[in-house]
């Protein structure tokens, strides 16, 4: 197949996460990151990290602005802090490996999460969830798991809308890191902007499965796929 025609069927997936992003409040790069690393590896993770700025800006324009801001900023000043490290990482170590320990370190939070330890977004937690996001989303392009963890307590809508502004800055942070190491060039912007109209379906697509989803059950959606992306991530670095 051609360049393009991959692309092209690169964006179904994208629009199956973004359905899922706009639902729970991350999720789209978790999807498509194995379909990329195994169709399209070259687009790894550029044109993800550039797609990754389309439906955080759609779900805060079309949605609203409400955001727990004092967690999300500590958060973001972590993740600033640990994003050169990420690229760094990808620089000098086996990439199966990596992504085999980050999967492992998602799945070890989130049954914390479930069976002893109730995650609430201090400033202590916020600066975990940020340090190991700037790695996990600089490195995989998966860094919304340990920030929705952080905030799974949070209305729906606050959720989403504070997870979409995280995601803004994280992708913007990830950027700063990967242009000076070469891992950005204008083949992921051409891919970013193919996917766009796909992400736009996948968000249009979800609203009625927003309108269905009340605390307990965001809850229970952001452990459950916090559990996919870990088990992802550890098949990925496996098997790809």
């Amino acid at each position: 197949m051609s360049p393009l025609t991959i692309e092209l069927v690169l964006g179904l997936v994208l629009f199956a996460g973004a359905f899922v992003q706009s639902s729970v409040g991350f999720g789209i790069n978790v999807i498509a990151g194995p379909a990329v690393v195994i169709f399209a590896p070259d687009l790894m993770p550029g044109a993800l990290v550039l797609n990754g700025f389309i439906l955080p800006t759609i779900q805060l324009v079309r949605d609203g602005v409400d955001i727990h801001w004092r967690p999300l900023g500590w958060t973001v000043l972590a993740r600033a802090v640990t994003t050169p490290m990420g690229v760094w990482l990808v620089l000098v170590l086996n990439k199966a490996w990596l992504g085999f320990m980050l999967g492992m370190l998602i799945l070890m939070t989130a049954g914390l999460s479930v069976r002893r330890v109730d995650v609430r977004p201090t400033r202590r937690n916020a600066l975990v969830a940020g340090a190991l996001s700037g790695v996990t989303g600089s490195s995989a392009a998966v860094g919304g798991p340990f920030v929705a963890l952080l905030f799974q307590h949070e209305r729906p809508d606050r959720l989403r809308s504070t997870l979409a502004l995280s995601f803004l800055a994280g992708g913007t942070l990830s950027i700063l890191g990967l242009v000076p190491s070469g891992q950005l060039d204008w083949s992921h912007v051409r891919a970013a902007a193919i996917w766009a109209p796909f992400v736009l379906a996948g968000y249009l697509a979800a609203g009625p499965a927003r309108k269905l989803l009340d605390e307990a059950r965001m809850r229970a959606a952001v452990l459950a796929f916090c559990a996919i992306a870990g088990v992802v991530l550890i098949v990925r670095a496996l098997f790809v």
